[in-house]
């Protein structure tokens, strides 16, 4: 019977955002979600500059030219390998460890801890008026959103997405779900923000106000990690060999001490 009361309580933990539905409406329309991700050393980034008289945008355009009878080309360029995860080429940018983007005739650009859109803007400004006459259009991308999903998950791994954002169970989901062992009630997030420092958070998605948590929308390079519950982790318990050794030598004379005493009973008889 205690048993089956233990098992039901582990039970009721297994399920996400409990009750979630009685959340008011209005609570949920309030909570404010990223709607541009801070940059930071190490991403990277498609910068696309375009303008009604595209000659005149080219230079800042990694990779493209004008050819000898006007039109406009990209060089054609090698892809390579960006951290196993994602093929590239050299037309991105990446952002230096200092925080900065090398841009056609601008040089160095400050992009960590700006979003795209700040980026952009940057980016504009240096370029109108002063090099052409017209306001360009500026779009930043960003290429390698990705997080780190581990511990009690089916499939842990690295995982990419393709429109710059990803909600934390958009990330469980590629990961294909929590283990039935996973710790609802114990999950660290790791986060490194755009000047470099750190926060380690424990959530709870058994609790339906984990919606309203603002860890429930993930950062890039986000590291989630599910800790077992007290079931799997028993499981992993083993104890050392000396120990082992010892009990299954006790366990052996208290077996013969029984049946000894078996024998002395049987000759009473």
């Amino acid at each position: 019977m205690l048993l089956g009361l233990a098992g039901c309580t582990a039970s009721k933990k297994v399920p996400y955002i409990v009750d979630a539905q009685v959340i008011p409406q209005e609570v949920l329309s309030g909570v404010s979600t990223v709607s541009d991700p801070i940059l930071t050393a190490g991403d990277l980034l498609n910068i696309e500059v375009t303008a009604t008289d595209m000659q005149s945008v080219v230079p800042f355009n990694k990779g493209m030219y004008v050819t000898e009878n006007g039109s406009i080309a990209r060089v054609t360029t090698a892809s390579t390998s960006y951290n196993n995860n994602l093929d590239v080429s050299t037309d991105y940018y990446l952002i230096n460890q200092d925080g900065t983007i090398d841009f056609p005739l601008l040089g160095k650009l400050r992009a960590a801890g700006l979003t795209k859109l700040q980026l952009a803007d940057e980016i504009t400004d240096a370029i109108y008026p002063r090099f052409i006459k017209e306001r360009p259009k500026v779009e930043v991308r960003l290429m390698n959103f990705r997080v780190v999903v581990t511990g009690a998950v089916k499939n842990p791994g690295v995982y990419q997405s393709h429109n710059e954002r990803m909600n934390f169970f958009e990330a469980v989901a590629m990961a294909g779900d929590l283990d039935i062992k996973g710790d609802r009630e114990n999950i660290l997030l790791y986060r490194t923000n755009a000047d470099g420092t750190r926060e380690v958070h424990k959530l709870n998605i058994h609790d339906k106000n984990f919606l309203l948590s603002p860890y429930f929308a993930l950062q890039q390079n986000d590291v989630i990690y599910v800790a077992p519950n007290k079931s799997l982790a028993g499981n992993a318990w083993q104890l050392s060999p000396a120990v082992q050794a010892t009990l299954t030598y006790i366990g052996g004379l208290s077996s013969l001490a029984s049946l000894v005493i078996g024998i002395i009973n049987l000759t009473k008889d």
